[in-house]
């Protein structure tokens, strides 16, 4: 038994970038901040290193704050002064400005 499948044919104004329609999607349900905030969290690891991402313990973000839970005081020490490389970072691979200051705990 053969399956077909058929693809109705858009019409030109419904056609949309799947990103755009994906954001707008965000948009309307009202989750857009939900996922900027989960694009700065994800872009954690990558923008400090396996070895600092294993000495977090917990990452959220709160009114454009991003709190970061560290094991080592040492380490968070360290981080608060390199926090203005940070938040440029992160936002950067966030692809927009997200967060605007970091808390290290």
């Amino acid at each position: 038994m053969s399956h077909l499948l058929y693809i109705c044919p858009m019409s030109a104004h419904n056609e949309k970038p799947l990103e755009g329609a994906i954001l707008e999607f965000l948009r309307y349900y009202g989750l857009e901040g939900k996922y900027n905030d989960m694009k700065v969290i994800n872009a954690w690891k990558p923008v400090v290193g396996k070895m600092i991402a294993n000495h977090t313990m917990d990452l959220y973000i709160q009114r454009k704050t991003l709190f970061v839970k560290l094991d080592s005081d040492a380490l968070r020490n360290e981080l608060s002064y390199n926090k203005s490389l940070l938040l440029l970072k992160l936002n950067e691979a966030a692809g927009k400005q997200i967060i605007t200051d970091i808390v290290f705990r």
